[in-house]
């Protein structure tokens, strides 16, 4: 029998891509139709794999396989940058859009083929709708690239498909099939950008902030895997190990990253940061006002285990709660995207870092944290932190920085886009730190009236429209670069559209809703 949820959820999505595609119809958007069509019936070949336990990963239970929705993300997101760098005559991010959507759609469709391959018995019109898209796609791209980007485009599937074997292996449970879509293929994305600009260094130009992000977040996962595979050999726990673990972390900081970013910006990374970091007064500012608000939020954290009695192992800290954050989080962005967006977007860069690396000492049980950070973060765990990783605050993070860093900034000459694109830096505010949240304490506090076959409550969704609507309205008082232009039935309408899909969505909804926001003001 067919799930109820998952059929609205394709529909908010089909009806996303179609919106789109209205205003951005070109030959590309056969394709994108094409694969929304095979990833709807490919999605319930993963479902069915996935609760008889067939999949050849062990992914995350609590939800559904999510693969339409993460499928359409990057092929839309490569098509309305697309768009909007061909609108503002900047040919290189417009056949940069091209790539990035070309190799979306071949990983979607890759993460189809395998679904298709090992499901038994063969089914035969999944099959053939599969290979009906993928050769519309491919004739596309044949039409449409140039021989330099469907290598890139195939470097892109090539790291991705690796990517997959290591990630899902070590890291059983802390992803659906979409959810890996997504962050594999964002990795692979970064790490390609990375190996192409680091070996074109001397012909490239580009933004620091931009090689930052790169060499950040490759970084990173480069940190993970090593000590993954090192701490295979060797028990993590101990203080020997621990020791280990922080000299290594320098050897490789200092004597690895550091250098790849001195190449790419051809300058001391250190310095520039700093320079960069305290270049106005106005930074400053923000710097501490920050910092004020990360000790809130160490506050918080240490509060509620505090109120963890003896009597109350179990005891896990409620929704409203959890909700602290989004608030904290809101205040931390707003005043960056007001005042200065480039620190904002490296001081996101910098946190992230930051995150990651705690999780590895949590996770590894480095000393003399690991232990501490396991016992603290434990009382704020959900159904969504199923495997070994706590990804929820991550991926908090990452739904707020993802459309500071996905701002096509080349191609606003102004800093800031027509319409309804100047509200792209605000995605996740308004999708995750306003909708979501009042989606949360309003359903669950006064929600009656429960959508279909889900949680999610009719009061909570009307009660996130309208305020995003007023969010929106505050963003125009207080943001003088913000010019919607008279696009506000637009607006409404992919605000609507958002918040439909938070209702019935298992994905992890702070990655996904503000990316769809984000393509939706971009459009």
């Amino acid at each position: 029998m067919l799930n109820k949820p998952v059929l609205a959820e394709s529909l908010i999505v089909f009806i996303i891509v179609l919106f789109v595609h209205a205003v951005v119809w070109d030959r590309y958007s056969w394709c994108a139709v094409a694969l929304a069509i095979q990833a709807f019936y490919v999605q319930f070949k993963w479902d069915r794999l996935l609760q008889l336990g067939g999949a050849v990963f062990q992914f995350r239970t609590a939800a559904n396989s999510g693969l339409l929705p993460a499928s359409m993300v990057i092929p839309l997101l490569g098509i309305v940058m697309k768009e909007r760098c061909k609108s503002a005559g900047i040919v290189y991010f417009e056949r940069f859009g091209i790539v990035v959507a070309s190799a979306g759609m071949l990983v979607a469709l890759f993460l189809s083929v395998i679904a298709v391959g090992i499901t038994k018995p063969v089914p035969t019109n999944t099959c053939i709708l599969t290979g009906v898209a993928g050769s519309i796609i491919i004739y596309t791209m044949k039409h449409s690239l140039t021989v330099s980007e469907v290598i890139e485009v195939l470097e892109v599937l090539l790291i991705f498909v690796y990517l997959s074997m290591i990630l899902l292996y070590l890291l059983p449970r802390c992803f659906t099939p979409g959810e890996a879509l997504l962050v594999l293929g964002g990795i692979s994305f970064v790490l390609n950008q990375l190996i192409k600009r680091s070996l074109n260094v001397i012909e490239g130009r580009g933004d620091p902030i931009d090689f930052f992000l790169l060499v950040a977040v490759v970084g990173v996962v480069l940190l993970g895997l090593f000590f993954t595979v090192l701490f295979v050999f060797m028990d993590s726990g101990t203080w020997i190990s621990s020791m280990f673990f922080h000299m290594m972390t320098a050897v490789l900081g200092l004597g690895v990253i550091m250098p790849w970013l001195y190449r790419l910006i051809q300058r001391n990374p250190l310095f520039w940061l700093l320079q960069f970091l305290f270049q106005t007064q106005t930074r400053v500012y923000l710097l501490v006002y920050w910092t004020f608000l990360a000790a809130s939020a160490c506050g918080v954290v240490f509060c509620q285990n505090a109120k963890r009695s003896s009597e109350s192992k179990k005891h896990q800290a409620s929704t409203i709660t959890r909700k602290y954050f989004h608030f904290i989080v809101v205040a931390t962005y707003v005043p960056g995207l007001i005042y200065d967006r480039q620190l904002l977007y490296v001081a996101a860069v910098l946190c992230l870092a930051v995150f990651i690396f705690l999780e590895y000492i949590r996770y590894f049980r480095i000393k003399p944290f690991g232990q501490t950070l396991r016992h603290l973060l434990s009382l704020f765990l959900d159904e969504r932190d199923s495997g070994p990783l706590i990804l929820t605050h991550i991926y908090l993070l990452l739904g707020m920085s993802l459309p500071v860093w996905l701002f096509p900034r080349p191609c606003a000459p102004k800093g800031t886009l027509s319409g309804a694109g100047a509200l792209v830096p605000y995605s996740g505010v308004l999708a995750v730190g306003v909708g979501d949240t009042i989606a949360s304490i309003f359903g669950s506090t006064m929600g009656e009236i429960k959508w279909p076959g889900t949680k999610k409550t009719v009061e909570g969704t009307m009660t996130a429209i309208f305020a995003q609507i007023i969010a929106v309205a505050l963003i125009l008082i207080f943001d003088s670069s913000v010019n919607l232009n008279s696009s506000y039935a637009w607006i409404l309408a992919s605000v609507s559209l958002v918040s439909l899909l938070e209702a019935y969505t298992t994905q992890i909804d702070n990655l996904l809703l503000p990316l769809y926001l984000q393509i939706m003001f971009m459009a």
